[in-house]
Order: structure tokens, then sequence, then C-alpha cells
């Protein structure tokens, strides 16, 4: 590994997430000093433009060239670098020749894949391989699951600090964001609906709450997630389903699972978002229930995902303004109950758009993590919180603006 040229390579550094991390990258890392990067991607002129709106400082990034169907491509960047970092999507398309070449070159990977049938596909497929390899490949590096991964650790280590005990639950709650989706989101959520239709397997995958689990692990207390409208009293608030607590809550889940279960078997954990109080709270909840179901509706069948995909949802390499970005922000709750009931409370937050401003930050941050800090964690198929917890969660707070805190 340390003879490799490169720390870091972002592979799909000319899509609207990789653009972001480029920049990112500049920023926080410069060009030519103690992290040694690259950036890759299928069109040698769309880089050189990448690298050129990065500015003079950019001027000696190096150029890689790699399809994501190109074996032979893929499997010489993946022998250059220590980690290779994709914002490649949808990964159930264009993924999985990727992590192949990483596995086999022991190589490090990341990237913000959501696409749960995937990862299930991955993880039974490379797992016994990069544990001979030492490759740590590691999903859900974005919004979908850092906060809310690293945030049950930060929960739990707080409570064994101050109680001498570990929560029995936590329940993370949304409590405000402002960003707006991209097309390339659009396009793996619309994949994966399509694929759930004509695979029961992937639909089966989908409602497991320990589909993401170890062999001989996917069985638990917890229960589907939360499909309805409920009222909760801890909060004072009626609250609603939450679109990416199908992906957070079963990478918590793995998390913990592949930690040995420190919080107990009996170990919960839920996620939803908060609507308000009375009859507006109310109306707000089955509003937003509504929308999803509608959304999930429409794109199960072809006539009306196509007339969802013209008219209404963004295109690939479409995503919210440079404002939107600055100006995003995301706010979560958490509430832990300890096995004597005593309460826990914390606070997750993010000082950009939580899909792209904010993502792109913290997958950055996965990669660096995994480039240059020690972790104990061999080869395997990893989350973020099981292989880079408390380095991660201190650059996290360091450098990304995202934090995590008790509030009571």
């Amino acid at each position: 590994m340390n003879d490799r040229e490169f720390d870091v390579v972002v592979q799909g550094a000319t899509g609207f997430t990789g653009r972001l991390v480029a920049e990112y990258m500049v920023r926080q890392y410069d060009v030519g000093g103690s992290l040694r990067w690259a950036l890759a991607g299928r069109s040698k002129e769309k880089l050189e433009t990448v690298r050129d709106s990065l500015g003079p400082e950019a001027a000696g990034l190096e150029l890689i060239l790699a399809d994501s169907f190109d074996h032979e491509a893929l499997a010489a960047l993946a022998s250059r670098t220590k980690v290779v970092l994709t914002t490649v999507g949808p990964y159930a398309l264009y993924g999985s020749n990727l992590v192949a070449a990483c596995v086999e070159a022991g190589t490090h990977y990341c990237d913000l894949a959501g696409e749960v049938h995937w990862i299930r596909k991955m993880i039974d497929r490379h797992q016994a391989r990069a544990q001979q390899t030492g490759a740590r490949i590691v999903h859900c590096c974005g919004f979908d699951s850092v906060p809310m991964d690293i945030g049950v650790w930060f929960l739990q280590e707080a409570a064994r600090e101050k109680y001498g005990a570990y929560c029995k639950s936590i329940t993370m709650f949304v409590k405000a964001t402002k960003g707006a989706a991209s097309g390339g989101t659009i396009a793996s959520m619309l994949n994966l609906i399509s694929e759930s239709r004509r695979d029961r397997s992937v639909a089966r995958t989908l409602a497991d709450p320990y589909g993401l689990n170890p062999d001989g692990e996917r069985q638990g207390p917890d229960q589907r997630d939360q499909q309805k409208v409920l009222y909760r009293d801890d909060i004072n608030s009626w609250t609603a389903p939450f679109i990416m607590a199908g992906v957070n809550t079963k990478v918590v889940r793995r998390s913990h699972a592949l930690a040995g279960f420190p919080y107990g078997r009996d170990f919960r954990y839920a996620e939803a978002v908060m609507t308000g109080d009375g009859f507006t709270g109310w109306l707000k909840g089955w509003l937003m229930t509504l929308a999803l179901g509608g959304l999930v509706l429409g794109a199960s069948y072809q006539p009306t995902r196509k007339l969802l995909q013209k008219f209404v949802l963004p295109k690939p390499g479409e995503g919210p303004d440079r404002e939107l970005q600055q100006n995003g922000f995301f706010n979560l709750m958490q509430i832990g109950v300890l096995p004597d009931e005593t309460v826990l409370w914390g606070r997750i937050t993010g000082d950009q758009d939580p899909g792209y401003g904010s993502t792109s930050k913290m997958l950055s941050e996965c990669a660096v993590c995994l480039a240059q800090d020690d972790l104990d964690a061999g080869g395997g198929i990893w989350t973020p919180a099981a292989v880079m917890a408390k380095p991660l969660s201190e650059r996290l707070q360091r450098n990304a603006g995202i934090t995590f805190a008790l509030t009571g």
C-alpha cells in the first residue's frame, strides 16, 4: 500500500457530485501536498474541463481514464491508489466491476450507494476475498448513512461514559432539512424500484430489517420501518416515514453486528421525520406519506415512470444550484433509552445541503480516513461506523461542518 502512486483517486469526477468532491479536495487538501490524489472518469475532455474549473493550483492533478465496463482500465486504476472514491451510480448498473477490481487489488473503496439489494450482492460476492486481500470496502458514505451510523456510535459512547451502560434503543428524527435531490439520486431510486418489481428477492432484501447483516445474524427485535403517520408523546410531534430509513437502519444494524453486538442483541433502532404538533403536524405528516407512496407507486410502472422522468423528476447530471447547496443544512435529533429508562438526547447537524454539499464533504473525508488514518479493521465489506467511527467523527467535525452533540 505505501508504494501506491496515489492516496485517493476520485472516480466519476465529471459527474455532479464528483465535481463537488473535487472542489472540496482542492479546498481542503490542496494539490501536491501531504495527500496525493487524482481525478478519474471515462472522458478526457470532461476531466480536463473539471480540472481547469478547479483553478491554477489544480493544474498538476493527474487524470486517469477508466470506464465502468473496462475491466483492464479499472484494474489498472485500482492498482495505482490506496483508495478509490466513486460517485458513479446507479451503483447496481455501474459499480460492480469497480468493487471487484478494488477487492482483487487490495485497494480500499468508498461510495455513495444507497441501493440495499446491490450492497447485499457485494457482501455475498466479495466478503471472503476482501478479507484475504485486505481491501476495506465501505458503502453508504454520504448523507445515507454517515450521520446516522456515526451518530449512533457517538450517542452510545456518550451513554457508556456518562452512565456506564449502552442505550437499549435509539430513535433518530429528522427535525429540519433544506436541500434538493439530484438526477443521479433519482436514477438510483428508480432503478431500485424497477429491480424490485422484476426480482422478488430484491424486494425481500429491501423489506428485511436485517437485510445487510452478516450470514447467520439476520434476526432481531426490529420490524419494518415506519409506514404511516404516528404521534410521539416524548417529542410532542407527529412523525412520518423517512425515505432514507430503509437504507440507514440496515446500515446501523450491520455496524452493530460487525462490532459483535456490544449494545445487546435486543438493541432497537428506528428513524422518522418530525412534522409538528396539532392538526397542522398531522396533515403535513399525511401529505408527506401520501406523496412518498405516490412516487413509489408511479415509479413502479413503466408508463407512469416515463412520465415522471420526463415532466417531474430531475435528469441525471442535474442537481441543486450553488446557492441552495451553500444555504442548505440538516438538523437531526436522537433519543436514546437506557436499560433503566434514562433518556439521552443527541443532535446531529450539517452546515450545507445534506444530499450534495454535506455529502461531498463526508465522502471525501471517508476516503482520506481510509487512506491516511491508522485503522484496526482488516479487509472486508464494512460500514462507516464499523471501520472508522472515531477518526471519521473527528474529521467530520474538524473539516466538514458536521456536529455530534449531547443536548440532554
